[in-house]
């Protein structure tokens, strides 16, 4: 099964041989999505823009691999610090609005995350069979 490689404007993973997200028959798996901005090719010092692009970021992989939000199965968000989290709940819901029609998420602190991260999500979509 050919794999493709999803591409999302930024200089993602510093100029580390990962792509940002690859799409292999009807499954897409993301690397670590952060905050990145992708106009400036830089972190964000503020935490809500932070967080706000990540899931721009997820939106755009999914939207590239021919999917929506809803094809979204598992999410994994790894944060520095857990005062984060009320900014990530903020997107989740809005990424997210019916809390029937959710997929399944895990917040895991980790405190080392690099180049100005405070957090970063990875995530398993099913597109189309």
């Amino acid at each position: 099964m050919a794999r493709k490689v999803i591409h999302i404007p930024g200089n993602w993973h510093a100029g580390q041989p990962i792509p940002p997200a690859t799409k292999t028959g009807p499954i897409v798996t993301s690397g670590g999505v952060s905050g990145l901005n992708p106009d400036t090719n830089e972190m964000p010092t503020d935490l809500a823009e932070q967080a706000q692009w990540a899931f721009e970021h997820v939106r755009r992989i999914v939207t590239e691999a021919g999917g929506t939000t809803d094809d979204i199965a598992h999410m994994n968000v790894y944060v520095k610090s857990r005062d984060i989290r009320p900014l990530v709940n903020e997107q989740w819901v809005a990424m997210f609005p019916d809390e029937e029609n959710r997929p399944t998420r895990h917040t895991i602190q980790y405190d080392a995350l690099a180049g100005g991260m405070e957090m970063q999500i990875q995530f398993i979509a099913y597109v189309g069979g």
